[in-house]
């Protein structure tokens, strides 16, 4: 799997904050505010909280799902369809790498509790 490049040259930094309105994300991220409203309908993982006046407030995150989303389209000519799947794939991925971890953690932990059983015992 290649790794997308979230981190465009051509996009600003995305400054420290909590929130970033759609006018924001849209200069950050290089979308316009239809596209960024289109693909809040496409993608389930792109959810700005909306408050009075229907308001669309971005997240950290959203803005980096939607720079992920951009590349996918953008620069490795994925559909919309294809990129939805990619992301899944890599969150899926992503997910099983997290639970291997946490499993050889455990794993870790009972070898040093019998290691420290042995001990007692051959004490």
């Amino acid at each position: 799997m290649s790794t997308v490049d979230l981190f465009d040259n051509d996009l600003p930094q995305i400054p420290d904050r909590v929130y970033f309105t759609i006018g924001e994300a849209s200069r950050l991220c290089g979308v316009k505010p239809h596209v960024l409203r289109y693909w809040e309908q496409e993608f389930a993982e792109l959810q700005p909280d909306k408050r009075r006046g229907n308001r669309r407030y971005y997240r950290y995150q959203d803005l980096i799902m939607i720079r992920r989303i951009r590349a996918l389209v953008h620069q490795q000519g994925f559909t919309l369809s294809g990129a939805k799947l990619r992301i899944q794939e890599e969150d899926e991925a992503r997910v099983v790498a997290s639970q291997d971890d946490s499993k050889g953690m455990a794993l870790r932990e009972v070898v040093r509790d019998l290691e420290q059983v042995r001990r007692l015992l051959s004490d």
